[in-house]
């Protein structure tokens, strides 16, 4: 190796287009020959994979918003050299640390397209209509991630050159290049990974006196301010009950009411220490726009429809059993999100339609010439092998065929027909969309896989049940299986596309980056499968079934539709149009109408308190022009920010473990503070109204302990 040719600063070319004649030559040249796929890397890149696979689906099923794993991991990364420094040991190289996110980010990839589907195997009820075990659904929700992060790989490779070479400095990558300022200064080093233990610890702390012990409401809401005044005001009320009931004009009292009874207008905001870690991550733009969806749901449609009777909603849709205002968002509001999501899905692939085909021409074109091309690349423009990509590819086919035939449609009539209609619909939509999700993140780090995946699943429940699948249960599952598989590729080429930019950047070899992923997301499907049996165990995933369930809500949005396709057959259609319009006014006016119908798909109180947290990252970077304080501001956040999801998400997962044993179950109940104090004789209105209200206390206290940290912020030092 020589090591005094590999750079420790990025060239100065890194992130501009190159000009005519000029090449990019990485920190480590394609001649070098440094560490890159070594034993620690695998070591530690096992620990994180298995570590955030867990953190992102718990994350994503809660609060229905993936996480990005690249940056923390990272940070761990970077601090884990600096500490083998330290104990005499060598300090890993970047193309090392890289190899590590190959590893680990799969967890990422892998639980982004499960938690979108496979939960619906539950809120459908499927696991019991076709007596499957437990065994046997880990088994399902273990093989559909694989079969589509193996897909994602095997696509994205061809296109590898188009998207890190040949628009080079002509894609921002933002979050590439956040991970890769880390990789490469060091930034956050030791001090980052202390950081990022020591906001873990806090969260954890904080997770565990909301989930656990209860000494704070999980979602506050006006319905209990209105609750406790009813309960509590009035000239009869006994002295005690006065003392503690909300001190208000008397006038309040038939105000609360009435804006919950009457007009059904209910604020809702959870307060959970992931929110505020998502909602600083993902910026005060995107979040804002989801909060203004929720607030069309929330505090538009349903007051709108709430003077309506039960005949007239069910005009509107049919599955609407009552005319309370949960009623009227589940039946009204959340399928005219679905609607929206589903139009800006087909609005993004025909807006991407030229760059598709551009992508699509550039990628085989290289395929067709790196077939034809006898000398051997340099090290770092090395893919697996073009004839290796088919038969991995074929192999694929075959054993997906096998799937479908064999294990999901074999009772059904017409099994061959449907399989390979299955197999054909699932390689058809993975080859075509995995160009407009690479291209998504590439430019803006956001990739429409909600919009795609309904997409995918609506095109396929309509095409399959032209070609005789039957409606019901297995209906319900082969469509959802073959959403799964569409949904886990784009995934996994959103992130791959990242992991290549980087590995482009540093001097990594392309091939080594495609092996690791594909064999490490083994490891990551049999975590995220574990990981949603046990949350499914432990709470299930519809709330509207049983309390305390989590949202799932991509999970539910697909259940939804597939009960209407290939279930009831009363498809709602006035709400989806409605949607579909909607999405079509924002494009024009260029609004995202993804994150807009996200925002009316998704319950209140997972999106206000996002953007609480957005805002607080937006507060963090006001006082100062200096860019390279406002950098220094904005990684601390970021990083503070990481170990508040990792730590609610690890602790989160670990009581509703818990909880879903027998055997630790009545600890997880002995914890409970105020079940313990309603055992008392303690009233129920007071307990409720408390908690209520402590609520907002405590995530403020949260969003203190982020602001401050990130603003004392300062750069490094000079050398």
């Amino acid at each position: 190796m020589s090591e005094n040719e590999i750079r420790n600063t990025l060239p100065e070319n890194a992130y501009r287009e190159l000009k005519p004649g000029e090449t990019y030559v990485p920190m480590v040249p394609p001649h070098v020959d440094a560490p890159e796929l070594t034993p620690r890397s695998i070591a530690f890149g096992i620990a994180m994979n298995i570590l955030w696979a867990a953190a992102a689906t718990y994350i994503a099923l809660k609060v229905g918003q993936g996480i990005e794993t690249a940056i923390p991991i990272s940070i761990l990364a970077v601090g884990l050299s600096g500490l083998l420094l330290r104990l005499g040991f060598r300090r890993s190289t970047i193309i090392e640390n890289i190899n590590i996110l190959a590893i680990s980010t799969t967890s990422g990839m892998v639980a982004g397209g499960t938690v979108f589907t496979m939960p619906a195997i539950y809120i459908l009820g499927i696991d019991q209509h076709l007596a499957l075990g437990n065994g046997a659904v880990f088994l399902h929700i273990f093989l559909v991630p694989l079969f589509g992060a193996v897909l994602g790989v095997i696509f994205l490779v061809p296109f590898r050159r188009f998207f890190v070479k040949e628009m080079h400095g002509k894609l921002p990558f933002p979050e590439g290049t956040a991970t890769n300022e880390i990789l490469v200064t060091g930034q956050g080093g030791g001090a980052g990974a202390l950081t990022l233990i020591w906001s873990f610890a806090v969260s954890s702390l904080y997770t565990l006196g909301t989930a656990g012990l209860k000494l704070w409401s999980e979602v506050f809401t006006t319905g209990k301010i209105e609750v406790a005044w009813k309960e509590t005001a009035g000239a009869a009320a006994p002295l005690e009950a006065v003392q503690r009931s909300v001190v208000m004009p008397a006038f309040a009292g038939d105000f609360w009411t009435d804006l919950t009874d009457r007009v059904k207008a209910v604020f809702s905001m959870g307060t959970g220490a992931e929110f505020i870690g998502l909602g600083f991550i993902m910026g005060a733009h995107y979040a804002a726009i989801i909060v203004a969806g929720s607030i069309l749901s929330y505090l538009v449609i349903v007051p709108l429809l709430a003077p309506l009777s039960l005949e007239a909603l069910q005009s509107i849709s049919s599955g609407i059993e009552s005319t309370s205002a949960e009623a009227i968002f589940k039946a009204v509001s959340k399928n005219v999100g679905i609607g929206c999501i589903f139009a800006a899905g087909v609005l993004s692939i025909l807006k991407m339609s030229p760059i598709i085909m551009t992508a699509l021409r550039e990628g085989l074109g290289g395929l067709f010439r790196g077939a034809r091309t006898t000398g051997r690349p340099e090290r770092t423009d090395r893919d697996i092998a073009y004839p290796g990509l088919v038969v991995i590819g074929l192999l694929t086919a075959v054993a997906l065929g096998v799937y479908f035939r064999f294990f999901v449609l074999a009772d059904m009539p017409g099994a061959d027909l449907l399989a390979a209609g299955s197999v054909l619909l699932a390689l058809a939509a993975a080859f075509f969309f995995i160009t407009v999700s690479a291209w998504a993140i590439a430019t803006i780090s956001v990739t429409p896989i909600s919009g795609m995946t309904v997409t995918t699943i609506i095109v396929t429940a309509l095409a399959l049940a032209a070609a005789g699948l039957q409606k019901g249960p297995a209906g319900q599952f082969a469509v959802l299986l073959i959403g799964g598989v569409v949904a886990s590729s784009l995934s996994v080429a959103g992130t791959l596309v990242t992991e290549f930019k980087l590995g482009y950047w540093a001097g990594a070899t392309p091939r080594r980056i495609q092996w690791s992923c594909m064999i490490a997301c083994v490891l990551a499907s049999a975590v995220v499968a574990g990981t949603v049996l046990v949350l499914a165990q432990g709470g299930g995933f519809d709330p509207s079934a049983k309390e305390g369930a989590l949202q799932a809500p991509q999970a539910n949005m697909i259940a939804g539709a597939l009960r209407s396709f290939l279930g009831t057959g009363e498809v709602p259609w006035v709400p989806y149009g409605t949607g579909a319009v909607i999405a079509l006014m924002l494009q024009l006016i260029g609004v995202s109408p993804l994150a807009f119908g996200l925002g009316m798909f998704l319950p209140m109180e997972l999106n206000v308190p996002i953007l609480i947290g957005a805002l607080v990252g937006a507060a963090v970077k006001k006082g100062t022009k200096d860019e390279a304080v406002l950098r220094a501001r904005a990684n601390q956040g970021t990083i503070i920010a990481s170990g508040f999801i990792a730590g609610a998400a690890i602790v989160g997962v670990l009581l509703r473990g818990l909880k879903s044993l027998a055997a630790t179950a009545p600890l997880v109940d002995a914890i409970d503070v105020p079940a313990a104090l309603l055992r008392g004789g303690a009233d129920p209105v007071f307990v409720g109204r408390t908690l209520n209200v402590l609520a907002p206390a405590a995530l403020l206290g949260l969003c203190a302990i982020i602001y401050l940290n990130s603003r004392r912020a300062r750069p490094p030092a000079a050398p």
